[in-house]
């Protein structure tokens, strides 16, 4: 039988070993792995390795513009060559004239955006030009359906090390180190990361194609149905094949997903707690137990011990629908 969602929270411990997906930059010939700090649930301050929002955004947005491209969902030209913009006036114009008259409004903009472009619909934008002569339309919001907290390393159970990179050159020893010309030997040192880490995203599967303005639908049913599974299977391929910084030479070793899918089914946030607090499964069944209560067979668990078992339950999901609001 076919449900419908409104939302999705996976929260989760995930295991990468010797992985380099986010790095704060270079210092000399020294690549900086990110460091964050955090708070436990004692109140204790830690120093942890961390992965940006961003950097999973980043490709989960890489994922479902191949899936677009295959499916033949609707796309931007920015958004099919992954130029961060996503969207230009220009663009919007081209698709839709009528919204850069005098008379039109911040709304009718966003429902162009949302009928162009999955990934601008998905991911969320920020119009900061008027367009046209819609003076209304500067400084014009879409805000991501799909949400990922950073990705944190959990106190004493994660670390850093540092190699040597050298690049292979013929006769290195005749030309020397490296220089302007990048013709010599190269030496640098880059970080290997490992450890469990928290993860967290959270999917609203109400607002696909729902324009926060107008407070009505841009697209059609069948269309958010087929945006629906586009995101979920983008979101499945991004815990697959993750491609974050320096996976040519440190494709993460994943050896561990373990979690709880909270799956909301009418408009009560679908419930999430950081792996971050070892007790964070059994909150969220307390939560889940509370809010059931409130409001009958509002929020399902389903707990997975590895990617298998969460594969199968985000294939069962795909086969659902986005919930609507009437």
């Amino acid at each position: 039988m076919t449900k419908k969602i409104a939302s999705i929270s996976i929260s989760g411990e995930i295991t990468l070993n010797l992985h380099s997906l986010n790095n704060e930059g270079g210092e000399g010939n020294q690549i900086m792995t990110r460091q964050l700090t955090i708070i436990d649930k004692k109140g204790k301050e830690h120093t942890v390795n961390g992965i940006s929002g961003d950097m999973f955004k980043h490709i989960h947005v890489g994922h479902l513009v191949n899936y677009s491209i295959d499916n033949k969902l609707s796309l931007s030209d920015y958004s099919k060559r992954l130029d961060p913009n996503r969207i230009s006036s220009a663009n919007i114009l081209e698709m839709f004239p009528k919204v850069g008259k005098k008379e039109s409004n911040s709304a009718e903009v966003i429902d162009a955006v949302i009928k162009t472009c999955t990934v601008c619909d998905t991911h969320g934008l920020l119009i900061t030009d008027k367009v046209g002569e819609n003076k209304g339309a500067s400084n014009t919001p879409r805000k991501s359906v799909i949400e990922f907290a950073w990705t944190v390393g959990i106190p004493d159970k994660n670390n850093t090390e540092t190699y040597v990179h050298t690049k292979l050159v013929a006769d290195a020893g005749e030309k020397g180190s490296g220089t302007g010309s990048n013709e010599g030997q190269n030496i640098f040192h880059r970080p290997a990361n490992h450890g469990a880490y928290a993860f967290i995203c959270n999917l609203d599967a109400y607002r696909i194609g729902f324009n926060d303005i107008s407070r009505k639908y841009s697209i059609e049913d069948t269309e958010r149905n087929n945006r629906y599974k586009a995101i979920l299977q983008s979101l499945l391929s991004s815990f697959l094949n993750p491609k974050g910084a320096m996976t040519s030479t440190q494709k993460p070793h994943i050896t561990d997903f373990k979690g709880v899918v909270s799956i909301s089914h009418k408009l009560i946030p679908a419930p999430t707690i950081s792996a971050i607090n070892p007790e964070y499964q059994n909150e969220i069944k307390e939560i889940t137990k509370n809010l059931n209560e409130i409001e009958t067979n509002s929020i399902e668990l389903k707990c997975f011990d590895g990617l298998g078992s969460l594969s199968k339950i985000i294939a069962d999901l795909i086969t659902d629908e986005p919930y609507k609001i009437q």
